[in-house]
């Protein structure tokens, strides 16, 4: 596994950062820049189960290990999903995928959000989060910013 981290300075409250990047209505808008199409299903609450879902169907089921409101948010990847939700824990590609994780760092005052992204996932992964990640902080930076 490969650690990476992406981070912004976003001119808006943690509160704001955390509101638009999680709301579904929101999170399609910033995720666009990065994934087009795609969406999640689930509550970001700890202990429930989030899919993440691409334009085509397919997609992650990942599980909320750790959350503390406006601060810190802490997801593990459990399975990938085939078209239809089908889980796969057991293919070649679930194999280099489960137990990637995926951490959110909020900090910051009344004014700015430092958001500070750390994955750790296969390194065949790195170029697809290298590709998108930048795209999506920098549109969820513009739709804060508002």
């Amino acid at each position: 596994m490969k650690k990476i981290e992406y981070s912004i300075s976003i001119n808006a409250t943690t509160k704001k950062v955390w509101d638009i990047m999680l709301q579904p209505s929101t999170y399609v808008q910033w995720v666009e820049a990065a994934w087009p199409g795609s969406f999640y299903e689930g509550k970001w609450e700890q202990g429930e189960k989030i899919k993440f879902i691409s334009e085509n169907g397919s997609g992650t089921l990942a599980v909320i290990k750790e959350l503390k409101l406006y601060e810190y948010l802490l997801a593990e990847h459990s399975a990938i999903l085939g078209k239809g939700g089908i889980e796969d824990v057991t293919s070649d590609m679930a194999k280099g995928w489960v137990g990637t994780t995926e951490t959110y760092y909020f900090s910051g005052d009344d004014t700015t959000t430092n958001l500070n992204v750390e994955i750790v996932t296969n390194p065949a992964w790195e170029k697809m989060f290298n590709d998108g990640w930048p795209n999506a902080l920098n549109k969820l930076k513009e739709i804060c910013e508002r």
